[in-house]
C-alpha cells in the first residue's frame, strides 16, 4: 500500500510538472504569435517546411528526366506542364526545387542542433565550474571562433572526402564557439543567483544543479541562437555547393544555382533556372533570421521595454 501511495504521489508530481511546462510553452508561442516579425518568419519556415515533407508527394519521384535520349537539353521554359521550366538535363525545376529543399533545411536543422548540444555543453561546464576549466575550454572556443571556415572547410572535405555528414560536420565546427560563448556568460551570472546558492546548502550536487536549474534557463537563449544557426547553416551549405564543396550526387539549391552558373543562364535570360533556388534560399535565410530576431526580443527584457 505504501508503495502505491508513492508511486501515485510520483505520478501526480509529474503530471503537474507536465501540465505546468505545457502552460508556459502555450504562453510563450502566443506572445511569439503575437510578434508580427516572429510570425512573419514563422510563416516562411511553415511554408518551406511543408514543401520539404509534403512537396515530394505533389511532384513525384525524384528526379525523372524528360528525354533520356537528349541530354544535354536546351532548357526549357515555364509551361503548363513544368510551371519552373526544365534545366539543361531536361529535369524539372519544380522537382529538383523541392527536394533541393529537403537536402538544405535538413543541413540546416542537423548543423543546428550539433552546434547547439556542444556549445551548450561546453558554455555551461566553463561557465559553471570557472577556474582552469573555464580558461581551458574559453581558449579553445577562441581557437575555434578564429579559424578561417572557408579553409577549413575544404581541407576537412579532402580528409574526410565530401559528403553530407562532411558539410554537416564542417558548419557544426565553425557554429558552436558562439553559442558556446553565449551560454557561458550567462551561466557565470546564475551560478551566483540565489536558488542555485539555495540548492547547494540542501545539499544538491553539481549535475542536479546543472540539469535543474542552469540549464533549463540558458535553453532560451540556445533556441534563439539555434534558430539563427539554421538560417546560417542553409546559406553556408548553398555557398558551399556553388564551389563544388556540396554532398555529392544530391541535388541542393546551392547545386541548382552552380548548375544555373555554368549553363550561363544569367546572360542567355534563362531566369527559371536561377531564380526559384535563389529567392528560396534568400526567404529560408531571412525567415529563421526574423524569427530569431523576434526570440530575443521576446526573450531579453531589456530589448522587450525598448
Amino acid at each position: 500500500m505504501a508503495s502505491d501511495a508513492a508511486f501515485r504521489d510520483r505520478t501526480s508530481v509529474i503530471r503537474e510538472r507536465m501540465i505546468a511546462d505545457l502552460t508556459r510553452f502555450l504562453k510563450f508561442m502566443r506572445r511569439v504569435v503575437r510578434n508580427k516579425i516572429a510570425l512573419a518568419g514563422l510563416i516562411v519556415i511553415v511554408f518551406f517546411l511543408g514543401m520539404a515533407l509534403i512537396g515530394p508527394i505533389l511532384v513525384g519521384p525524384y528526379p525523372t528526366p524528360l528525354d533520356k535520349d537528349a541530354i544535354p537539353l536546351p532548357p526549357a521554359p515555364p509551361d503548363a506542364d513544368h510551371p519552373l521550366g526544365t534545366d539543361r538535363q531536361g529535369y524539372d525545376i519544380l522537382t529538383l526545387l523541392v527536394y533541393g529543399s529537403r537536402v538544405s533545411l535538413l543541413v540546416g536543422f542537423s548543423s543546428a542542433a550539433v552546434a547547439m548540444l556542444l556549445g551548450t555543453f561546453v558554455g555551461i561546464v566553463a561557465g559553471y565550474y570557472g577556474r582552469a576549466v573555464d580558461e581551458i575550454l574559453a581558449r579553445t572556443t577562441d581557437f575555434f571562433l578564429v579559424i578561417p571556415w572557408l579553409p577549413f572547410v575544404i581541407i576537412l572535405g579532402k580528409i574526410l572526402g565530401p559528403g553530407l555528414a562532411t558539410v554537416i560536420l564542417a558548419i557544426s565546427i565553425v557554429s558552436w564557439p558562439t553559442t558556446a560563448r553565449i551560454v557561458r556568460s550567462q551561466v557565470l551570472s546564475l551560478r551566483e543567483r540565489l536558488f542555485v546558492e539555495r540548492a547547494r546548502a540542501i545539499g544538491a550536487g553539481d549535475t542536479h544543479i546543472l540539469l535543474r536549474h542552469i540549464l533549463p534557463n540558458v535553453m532560451p537563449l540556445v533556441f534563439a541562437q539555434a534558430v539563427l544557426t539554421i538560417s546560417s547553416a542553409v546559406f553556408t551549405e548553398a555557398f558551399l555547393s556553388f564551389f563544388g564543396l556540396g554532398p555529392p550526387g544530391m541535388v541542393s539549391w546551392g547545386v541548382m544555382i552552380e548548375d544555373a552558373y555554368e549553363t550561363l543562364a544569367e546572360f542567355r535570360g534563362m531566369w527559371w533556372y536561377f531564380v526559384p533556388p535563389g529567392v528560396s534560399i534568400v526567404s529560408v535565410v531571412l525567415g529563421f533570421s526574423m524569427l530569431s530576431y523576434a526570440l530575443e526580443e521576446i526573450l531579453n527584457p531589456r530589448l522587450r521595454k525598448r
